[in-house]
């Protein structure tokens, strides 16, 4: 076993400088029941005949919320991997991203060990390669090791791998546990008996983030021990290992004792890889960069015979038409928006026969990927086809699958371009689609450009806004207007604490900083006083720049009907009501507003997600609303 340490990083421009010019194709393929989606990244392949040692890469992606922060350094990687000749195909397990769904109690870890198995096969009869290196992220390396016990690989790749079921679960209970606390500290007293109500039954499913792992996985990972396998999954290997947290050095050494060409690596940034929400940019540059030197090292190594593991399944079938449900509820197909950069989407269109033209443009939440937190996204756009709409999963420009434009970074959330990116998908409906019914809708960010695209006069009829955190921002406020989001927020937790002998003890010994609070209440009090200003100001008929009040009242005059929907204790509410003041009870239920306990930002426990969902779809297919109306409700359901 060769064992080595990388100890520099190269600079984040540096793996998007070196990608490929030449765009990824999205594509479709049929495993026995299931129709799985992927990208084949391979610029190289012209068609000519195949080298007898020519090398293919397939990419096995993390579960859950690690795989929406793996996602473009995964990207990277299979971009690299293609600029140096390699063909790459990642794709989406059954019932994640952007593939098929899969029944929720059926056991996860035998089917998506089965679509790598059947993903090698489509790479090869794809690609035309004879070799095959699989790369595999943290579950996604213990289900590249499984796989490779049921097919031919010629090299492993795994990056901060799970090497025991039984160890994964505890991880995942006791992040599940964590998250339980923090909503434990949530401001609605409703929302912590319903969240305890929740998490102390014994459920049959485990969930973190809106992903969910069902009791049969549970079970199958319970049996899971990389160790105690027969035999070497592959003749060459790459274990990168988390320094700090290297889970697989003992089972690397043994690998080490048998006949397989093993290099071991600490690095710091197997983790980062999977831990640092996309916003925060390309994590992880030390494993890009180990993969790649070891990639071309793959290049030029001599093949390896190998014997032949198991029976090679049925080829896959590629299919060019679009993925369809079961039961022919909706139509889904990869879409490509010519605009100043191309922008990817995935479009979701009803039964062929629905004579009603409307859609739907889900904005990225964040800078998480077109499936939306929890794969919320996907779920809402296939129960709205089923209604009759179609609906547009949209990467805005930079982030997800979509390029960035010239001279700008990538996974920029509140980019002033983006407004640019939603006309050029409302024309595309509309001019290829001949659809004029439009919704926007979004969480978090992706509710602040849904507004923003409303004030600027887009032609949408409504809008439906989970959880915006804020409501104005440019290059030189965006800082400010998030802080000012969380002075909103502050006192709340403040007052709580008021009675709290704790805490009291911590102010008198200077744990607390009583001059932050003073600050904080102080900045309070301002917003309050400027509330109150331009409600009467608003009265005077005076419109004062950055008037969220004036704002929402030209949106309604044209017609489109606004939806806020917002968690208990989310500081958008409070915000909302302080920079729209009195002009929320003029615009009546042409503004409505719902408040959900028990839930958090992304709504990541199905119950609360469940809610939100519901309130959406009600909001979409209801007529126009009346002038009049209360337009508030609460929901305590948990």
């Amino acid at each position: 076993m060769k064992t080595d340490s990388v100890k520099t990083a190269p600079r984040v421009d540096d793996a998007v400088r070196n990608a490929p010019l030449e765009r990824a194709q999205p594509l479709y393929f049929d495993l026995d029941d299931r129709t799985l989606f992927g990208w084949l990244h391979a610029p190289l392949i012209r068609g000519d005949a195949p080298r007898r040692d020519a090398w293919g890469l397939v990419v096995c992606k993390p579960f859950g919320y690690e795989a929406i922060c793996a996602h473009r350094p995964l990207r990277v990687i299979a971009e690299q991997a293609a600029a140096a000749g390699i063909p790459t195909l990642r794709f989406d397990y059954v019932n994640s991203g952007d593939s098929e769904d899969l029944d929720p109690d059926a056991d996860q870890i035998s089917a998506w060990t089965a679509d790598i198995v059947g993903a090698i096969e489509a790479l090869k009869q794809r690609a035309r390669v004879t070799r095959v290196c699989v790369l595999g992220v943290r579950l996604g390396a213990l289900l590249a090791t499984l796989a490779a016990q049921q097919t031919r690989v010629d090299a492993l790749i795994l990056i901060a791998p799970t090497v025991s079921g039984r160890r994964y679960l505890r991880e995942f209970k006791a992040t599940r546990l964590a998250s339980a606390m923090l909503r434990e500290q949530s401001p609605s007293r409703a929302a912590t008996v319903a969240t305890r109500a929740v998490d102390t039954r014994e459920d049959s499913q485990m969930e973190v983030a809106g992903f969910a792992i069902s009791a049969a996985t549970v079970a199958a990972l319970e049996k899971v021990e990389l160790a105690t396998l027969a035999r070497a999954p592959a003749p060459r290997m790459l274990i990168l290992d988390a320094r700090g947290f290297t889970a697989a050095r003992t089972w690397a050494t043994m690998l080490g004792t048998r006949e397989v060409q093993l290099t071991y690596k600490e690095l710091p940034g197997p983790m980062e890889m999977v831990m640092t929400a996309p916003q925060f940019g390309l994590s992880g540059q030390e494993v890009i960069a180990a993969v790649e030197d070891y990639l071309r090292e793959l290049l030029e190594a001599p093949p390896v015979p190998l014997p032949e593991v198991g029976r090679a399944p049925d080829a896959p079938f590629f299919r060019d038409e679009p993925l369809g449900s079961r039961r022919g509820w909706f139509v889904e197909a990869p879409v490509v928006i010519p605009s100043e950069v191309a922008l990817f989407g995935i479009l979701t269109r009803p039964r062929p026969e629905e004579g009603r033209h409307r859609a739907v443009i889900l904005l990225n939440a964040g800078a998480d990927y077109h499936i939306g937190p929890g794969r919320m996204y996907v779920s809402l756009a296939r129960g709205w086809a089923r209604h009759g709409y179609s609906v547009l999963r949209l990467d805005l420009a930079g982030l997800g699958d979509s390029d960035a434009r010239a001279g700008q970074a990538h996974d920029v959330v509140f980019a002033n371009e983006a407004l640019e990116d939603i006309r050029a998908a409302i024309h595309f409906l509309r001019t290829e689609h001949g659809i004029r019914d439009i919704t926007l809708a979004g969480l978090c960010s992706g509710a602040y450009h849904a507004l923003r695209a409303g004030m600027e006069g887009l032609p949408v009829n409504r809008i439906l806004m989970v959880n915006p955190l804020n409501f104005f921002s440019d290059k030189d406020a965006q800082q400010s207007e998030l802080k000012l989001a969380e002075v909103v927020r502050v006192p709340n937790r403040y007052r709580e604490r008021l009675f709290s002998f704790h805490h009291w003890t911590l102010l008198l010994r200077g744990r607390v900083s009583f001059w932050r609070i003073f600050t904080i209440y102080l900045q309070r009090l301002s917003l309050a006083l400027e509330s109150g200003a331009r409600d009467l100001l608003r009265a005077l008929h005076v419109r004062l720049s950055r008037d969220l009040g004036w704002e929402l009242e030209k949106i309604a005059s044209r017609g489109v009907s606004m939806v806020f929907v917002f968690a208990r204790g989310e500081p958008g509410y409070e915000l909302l009501k302080l920079q729209a003041g009195s002009a929320l009870r003029r615009l009546g239920s042409r503004c409505r507003i719902h408040i959900i306990d028990s839930g958090d930002h992304i709504f990541g426990r199905s119950g609360p997600r469940s809610i939100l969902e519901s309130i959406l779809s009600e909001e979409l297919f209801a007529p126009a609303p009346w002038f009049g109306a209360s337009n508030e409700s609460r929901l305590q359901r948990g």
